[in-house]
């Protein structure tokens, strides 16, 4: 029987860093992987290919907003089987780029699905190989509809819709979460009619009021229609769906017809068929893996991070996995409140970055804070390059200055938050933001 330090099963964007950098820290190490390809549902089947398409009809977008700047172009058009070919390189480049690292620094694929049959023990395959620590980072998978079947040609969820072969005339995405939004702007630009449907009052659960409002506003300027607070049932129809729509405050029903229909109501942790229940690793009811701060499970030498743990998902992963492996290689790391720190994109044009609470968690929790908010449209820059005005808020520590939280939304907003990242994570405070030089000083100002 093979024996390693330690085995990651998963090589997405948790799994994969940890792997390689256990190596650099002088582990032997082995990551478990059932795709052929490396990267995990981020690089093949989620982030990255999704911000493809988001970018190249993004290009396709900017060409209706030329004439502003004096500029005359004739009819556009667009290849779907070119822009897809791009996104399918851009996902090829990237977990060929993977395959390389783990060559290169000596991680062992191994390929198949693993299980876990017994404490220090991994299954893949015929073979069982030994583990002094086993790292689980197996990730998510899309969260089903009751009632619902997905078959990935009129019923779809984000990875059919990420591969559609022609624009339909209707899509309708149910849930207007980060996934449903992105995808539904990039089917929208492309020229599709795109009603979104949420049984929450409002788009993007858990964001800031404010930005959430505002963002609602962007995207139906950009052609997309919101039916809010309903509850949605889908039953496909030959080539076609239909879906029926209850209104939560009055029960009053209506039906909608769609060419497809994207299902993106969230995700949920793959952790079953591991083998963790006869182990008595503790779960949650939601079947996410209960871990503690150093993202140890209760049993010994058995840990784990990313979308299977409750908490940041797949853009702090990387963060998440680093440190775990520093910590297995008997080294300190930072506690997973000083991860949460990390700020989330959402969308593209109408993009949003999230950065620690929100002015809605402070006010419930009774937290004594101030605002300072600052428009887009007061910025020299964003107005020579016809950037639209939106806020960017920031949350501070009324006593001691600390950065509570801080929202931006419009265009590059996840690199303007980045400095604040950097800020939170330090301990600056907002006279210490102000009295730089950024661009997100203004807001610390007020």
């Amino acid at each position: 029987m093979r024996e390693f330090d330690l085995v990651v099963i998963g090589a997405g964007p948790g799994g994969y860093v940890a792997a390689i950098r256990a190596v650099q820290l002088g582990l032997k190490v082995a990551c478990v992987e059932e795709r052929a390809t490396l990267g995990g549902t981020c690089l093949n089947v989620g982030c990255i290919p999704s911000k493809a398409l988001l970018s190249s009809s993004e290009h396709l977008a900017e060409l209706k907003h030329l004439a502003q700047h004096g500029i005359s172009v004739g009819e556009s058009s667009f290849d779907l089987g070119a822009m897809m070919a791009r996104k399918d390189k851009v996902v090829g480049d990237l977990t060929k780029g993977i395959a390389h690292l783990f060559k290169k620094n000596g991680v062992e694929w191994l390929a198949g699905r693993g299980t876990i049959p017994a404490p220090g023990k991994v299954q893949v395959g015929d073979e069982t190989v030994a583990a002094k620590n086993i790292l689980i980072a197996t990730g998510s998978d899309p969260a089903g509809l009751p009632g619902v079947t997905i078959d990935e040609e009129v019923i779809l969820t984000s990875t059919g819709a990420l591969a559609l072969s022609r624009v339909p005339e209707h899509l309708v995405v149910i849930g207007a979460g980060v996934i449903g939004l992105e995808l539904g702007q990039v089917w929208a630009r492309l020229g599709a009619k795109v009603t979104v449907v949420e049984y929450l009052d409002r788009i993007l659960p858990g964001a800031d009021g404010e930005i959430a409002r505002t963002a609602q506003r962007l995207l139906q300027r950009q052609g997309l229609a919101f039916q809010l607070g309903r509850k949605a049932s889908v039953a496909r129809e030959g080539a076609k769906a239909t879906v029926t729509l209850e209104r939560r405050d009055t029960g009053a029903v209506e039906t909608l017809e769609a060419d497809a229909v994207l299902v993106a109501i969230g995700r949920r942790p793959r952790t079953a068929g591991l083998g963790l229940e006869a182990l008595g690793v503790a779960l949650d009811p939601r079947g996410f893996i209960a871990v503690d701060g150093q993202f140890r499970t209760n049993v010994p030498g058995i840990l784990a991070i990313g979308d299977a743990v409750p908490g940041p998902d797949a853009r702090t992963q990387g963060r998440g996995g680093r440190h775990r492996r520093r910590r297995g290689a008997g080294r300190p790391c930072p506690s997973r409140a000083r991860l949460r720190a990390g700020a989330g994109r959402r969308l593209h044009r109408a993009e949003v970055a999230s950065l620690g609470a929100t002015e809605e968690a402070l006010k419930e929790a009774g937290t004594a804070h101030v605002v300072g908010k600052f428009q887009f449209i007061a910025n020299g820059r964003a107005r020579l390059m016809a950037r639209d005005g939106r806020p960017r808020q920031g949350l501070g520590c009324a006593e001691r200055g600390r950065i509570l939280g801080a929202h931006v939304l419009g265009r590059n907003a996840g690199e303007l938050i980045q400095e604040l990242v950097l800020a939170m994570t330090r301990g600056a405070t907002l006279a210490e933001v102000a009295a730089t030089s950024t661009p997100i000083r203004a807001w610390a100002r007020r």
